[in-house]
């Protein structure tokens, strides 16, 4: 049975992304060109490959068998045209990035102007999300997260600062206001702005100094979604709402500025910087491969 390696290629895409709006997006092309794709293949085979429900797209039992087998060959495949393009003067194709909305915003910024230049043949994609992503599921070819998210079986390369802060600060005007606190214990009875993650959780503030370790379930007026309306809280806090608790990278420029007044500083929590993390493979895409030789050159 001849069958198109394109419709194959279509199947795959849109099982992994459990829709073809999704698959869509991830590969750059129609939802109605995968969708065809699928159709052709299922009557070529005789045999249905995919439930579908408004709601869902999963794979039937033949499907999965199916989608098993193929993996293997679509990254051996892959593998082996890329190394054509490791014989070109200068590396092409998509390099695609699943990154934290922090990393977006604090560790990119510095390094993709440098890497686009330096690589003008490349196109990188950039995905921005917070919770823990199997990369190659998403149909991305590596991600950055910080260590304690990262999977043991997955290569790590340290990108951008190797050190970071949670700084905490609030409006000068609050802090006339309500006073200035000398001890984290003593944001108990203040308005603190708040974070929470995808998954529910709203963390506690974390505080250190000389070994002392403290965690403070703080309260105050405000919560917001960690990443995508993060900015809302500085809103809120440089308009005088309350306290804030984020990276010293993101609140830089308002403490330069004078709109926040850093408080506690000497409690402020330092933790390790982020990591570039990919499946270990016997080659990497070449895109890929320019991308980590590019950071591993940048001064640290």
């Amino acid at each position: 049975m001849k069958v198109d390696l394109g419709d194959l290629n279509a199947f795959v895409a849109v099982a992994e992304a459990k829709g073809f709006r999704e698959g869509a997006r991830l590969r750059g092309v129609s939802a109605s060109r995968l969708s065809e794709a699928v159709r052709r293949l299922e009557a070529q085979m005789g045999v249905r490959l995919l439930h579908r429900t408004t709601r869902s797209v999963l794979p039937t039992e033949a499907g999965q068998r199916l989608i098993e087998r193929l993996r293997p060959a679509f990254t051996e495949v892959e593998a082996a045209l890329d190394v054509v393009n490791g014989f070109r003067d200068r590396p092409a194709g998509t390099l695609r990035l699943n990154v934290p909305i922090s990393a977006a915003r604090l560790v990119l910024p510095k390094i993709v102007p440098g890497f686009l230049a330096a690589y003008p043949d490349i196109s990188l994609e950039v995905i921005a999300e917070d919770g823990f992503v199997d990369v190659l599921a998403a149909g991305c070819d590596a991600g950055i997260r910080y260590e304690e998210r990262l999977e043991q079986d997955m290569i790590a390369v340290p990108i951008g600062p190797r050190t970071q802060r949670f700084a905490v600060a609030a409006s000068p005007e609050y802090l006339d206001r309500r006073g200035r606190p000398k001890h984290p214990s003593e944001l108990l009875t203040h308005a603190c702005l708040r974070g929470r993650f995808a998954s529910g959780l709203t963390p506690p503030w974390e505080f250190e100094r000389k070994g002392d370790k403290l965690r403070i379930d703080v309260t105050g007026p405000l919560i917001v979604r960690l990443g995508g309306t993060t900015d809302l809280a500085v809103d809120a806090a440089i308009a005088g709402a309350g306290v804030i608790y984020l990276f010293e990278d993101w609140l830089r420029p308002h403490l330069d500025s004078g709109a926040l007044e850093p408080i506690l500083e000497p409690w402020w929590l330092r933790f390790s910087g982020p990591f570039l993390y990919y499946p270990g493979r016997r080659l990497l895409p070449a895109p890929l491969r320019a991308f980590v030789d590019f950071i591993q050159r940048m001064p640290r």
